[in-house]
């Protein structure tokens, strides 16, 4: 069984895996598949949404006679990162205490 994931959750480890070393699309798509089922079609519109709100920027280098595109995460993209990383230890908490301890420790 797998859990339906939301658009902060994958915005979140997108950036926290860029935020340990910049990446380029199929690489980022293998780390980010250790964490969570997602495809390369999933993962590139989640890209440019972020790259869109600057919480990316994007440079290009060659390899074997081709360009890759590489994600770097930005200073606003670091600030989201935090912010998310907060907002999960919150909701983590949460869900924590009703699927171990039920609603109201019962």
């Amino acid at each position: 069984m797998s859990f339906q994931l939301g658009s902060s959750l994958l915005d979140a480890c997108v950036l926290a895996v860029l935020a340990k070393e910049d990446a380029y699309g199929y690489s980022l798509t293998q780390q980010v598949r250790e964490i969570m089922d997602i495809s390369e079609s999933t993962l590139y519109p989640v890209l440019r949404r972020l790259q869109k709100k600057e919480f990316l920027t994007t440079y290009d280098r060659p390899f074997q006679g081709r360009n890759r595109r590489y994600y770097r995460i930005t200073d606003s993209g670091m600030e989201k990162l935090q912010e998310l990383r907060s907002e999960w230890v919150e909701h983590k908490l949460k869900i924590e205490s009703v699927l171990l301890g039920g609603i109201n420790g019962e």
